[in-house]
């Protein structure tokens, strides 16, 4: 099979994580060629996620690796199993892989955490805010590029109506509840979407309001997917270039901090709502 030319970031980290086990291991590309019986040159293929690697195969390279960390070998067998095509990838060729990656984040995903301080997550956006989100872009994007990544954003929120959907929690600052992306009307449709949407069981929202003052990770809007195993959570990071992704345990030790630092002077789930319903009330 041909190497694949765009390798999807989960795709990428199941390579990079068989890689990390290796290298701990002090094995070479040779000896993992060899438990294997292809040629070495297929090694760097399968760790860069640009060949796959059955569930079999995992389990052999984790078990020649010396692993003892059987919920990992478990998770990554799974990540090995899953050879479908999401509803993403219907959207590649059409917009920046980024994007898709970040819906195939979303939708394999257990729970997922965000804190945002100017843009509202996208999981929660009505059409009209997106779009409004979108037209605000530089440089402009045409009218085409618009509608199909706000069809993208919308497409991405069916992870919370599927049977099992991830829990989401989810902490805005005030400033990005008053952004008035689409004038009065659109801002207050999208804050009374907000209202029911954190209604679901599965959904806690929490406010920070400016009174709150000053928190770590102020300004940065982070989504933190967390997987069946900790080793495999995934933070997300906006910037205008685009998402950057971060799988580090430095890193998502330093963004599980920043997301605690944050709840920590956010209101509770009631009086966040108060608050919401306050805002929209307003407009």
């Amino acid at each position: 099979m041909a190497p694949r030319s765009t390798p999807t970031a989960r795709q990428q980290r199941l390579g990079l994580e068989l890689r990390k086990m290796r290298v701990a291991a002090g094995m070479t590309t040779e000896y993992a060629a060899g438990l294997l019986g292809v040629p070495r040159t297929n090694v760097p293929n399968m760790e860069s996620g640009r060949s796959g690697i059955s569930p079999e195969r995992v389990r052999t390279l984790a078990n020649n690796y010396g692993c003892t960390d059987q919920a990992l070998v478990d998770a990554l067998a799974a990540m090995a199993a899953d050879r479908d095509k999401g509803w993403w990838e219907s959207y590649r060729g059409q917009l920046p892989d980024a994007f898709l990656d970040i819906a195939e984040m979303e939708w394999h995903a257990e729970r997922v955490r965000i804190a945002v301080s100017v843009h509202l997550p996208g999981l929660l956006q009505t059409e009209e805010h997106a779009r409004a989100v979108f037209e605000a872009v530089i440089p402009a994007l045409s009218w085409a590029d618009v509608e199909v990544r706000v069809s993208q954003r919308m497409d991405r929120q069916q992870v919370l109506d599927r049977p099992t959907p991830p829990e989401l929690d989810v902490i805005i600052h005030e400033a990005a509840l008053r952004m008035e992306f689409g004038g009065s009307a659109v801002a207050r449709r999208q804050l009374e979407h907000l209202l029911r949407m954190s209604e679901r069981e599965n959904l806690t929202l929490r406010v920070i309001p400016f009174k709150a003052g000053g928190f770590p990770g102020a300004g940065q809007s982070v989504v933190y997917a967390e997987s069946s195993v900790p080793q495999l959570d995934t933070v997300e990071l906006d910037s205008t270039h685009g998402p950057e992704f971060i799988d580090s345990e430095t890193q998502l030790s330093k963004y599980r901090a920043v997301l605690a630092a944050a709840e920590s002077v956010a209101l509770d789930p009631g009086a966040s709502r108060d608050f919401v319903h306050v805002l929209a009330t307003d407009l």
